[in-house]
Order: C-alpha cells, then sequence, then structure tokens
C-alpha cells in the first residue's frame, strides 16, 4: 500500500516536470534518487563518523558504510519503487553481485584512486557516489528487479504500476470484444 502512494506521488511529481523532462524521467527513476539520495546520506554520515571520528582506515570505514547503505537501498527500492513481488533469493543474489561489481569499481576503484591523488575523502565519495548512481539505477530496474520491468525486446519498458494499468485495460477490453461477440453471435443465432 505505502509502495503504491509512493510510486503514485513519483508520477504525479514527473508529470509535472518542465523542459519535457516528463517524457524521459521515470518515475521509478526519480524514486531511486530519492530513495538513494537518503541512503548515501548515511553513506556518507557512516563513513565520516567510522574515517573522521574514529579514525580508521578509508578502506574499512567507506566498506561497513557502504554495506549498510546498500543494504538499506535494496529493502527501501525492493518495496517502495520498484514494488517487487519476484523471488527475493533470486534478487539478493542478483544484487549481491551488482554491489559487488560496483564496489570494486566505483566505491574503491575510483573513491580510493580520487583520494590518492590528493581529493578529500568526503568529495571522492560523492563523485564516485554519482558514477554509481547510474550504474546502480540500470542494473536494479532491468536485472535485480526484472519482474517489474519486463516487456518485449525491443520496446520501451513501462512502469511497474503503468503495466499493471495496461495489462487490466487488456483484459478489461478483450472480456468486452469477447462478450460483444457472444451478444453478435446469440443475436445472429435468434434471426
Amino acid at each position: 500500500m505505502v509502495g503504491h502512494r509512493f510510486h503514485a506521488l513519483m508520477a504525479a511529481v514527473v508529470r509535472r516536470l518542465p523542459f519535457g523532462l516528463s517524457r524521459v524521467v521515470a518515475p521509478s527513476m526519480l524514486g531511486f534518487a530519492v530513495i538513494n539520495g537518503f541512503t548515501f546520506s548515511v553513506d556518507l554520515g557512516l563513513l565520516t563518523l567510522a574515517h573522521r571520528l574514529l579514525h580508521w582506515p578509508y578502506p574499512a570505514a567507506v566498506t561497513v558504510s557502504y554495506l549498510t547503505a546498500f543494504a538499506l537501498s535494496f529493502v527501501l527500492n525492493r518495496g517502495f519503487n520498484f514494488q517487487s513481488h519476484g523471488a527475493l533469493g533470486q534478487q539478493t543474489a542478483r544484487y549481491v553481485v551488482a554491489v559487488g561489481v560496483n564496489y570494486l569499481v566505483f566505491v574503491l576503484g575510483v573513491g580510493t584512486g580520487l583520494t590518492a591523488v590528493g581529493v578529500g575523502y568526503a568529495l571522492a565519495r560523492v563523485l564516485s557516489g554519482l558514477l554509481e548512481g547510474v550504474y546502480m539505477y540500470c542494473v536494479m530496474r532491468w536485472v535485480v528487479f526484472q519482474d517489474t520491468a519486463a516487456a518485449p525486446a525491443g520496446a520501451a519498458t513501462p512502469e511497474p504500476t503503468a503495466a499493471r494499468a495496461a495489462a487490466a485495460a487488456r483484459d478489461s477490453s478483450g472480456a468486452r470484444a469477447t462478450a460483444a461477440a457472444d451478444h453478435h453471435s446469440t443475436t445472429s443465432a435468434d434471426s
């Protein structure tokens, strides 16, 4: 129920976007940005606590903050944003692989590389976070929660709520067409 309200709110906001952005930005993309903006602040807060206040080495601090934020992101995106009802075990396995790749490439690779060349740890995390955001949205929408993005190859992928509405419309129009055909055949038989 809350997931549907969240998605409806994101869809309403997207409809009001200026400059034709409503044709480009999917409600799930905005929802991902909202949820992951929150979880990224959790990530950065934990990183600051562990690295600056507790004096943990950057790789250890970023690992703890990263894993905490991504666990929270999975739960919130699954329930609120993508409203997925797929097999939790399979989704979790795909997510763990995606997070592992993300961690090695963006968090440790880009983040540690930037800190090595003198960029402050917080700015390094923000910059690597921007890159990982694009990667993770794509992976979550089309790989992890693929049950909500199923569409024929080459077709535009509908949003979960829109897909359900389209299916319901097809079902009801099919039922009306069948009823009309039945009525027509009954009327013809009576003549």
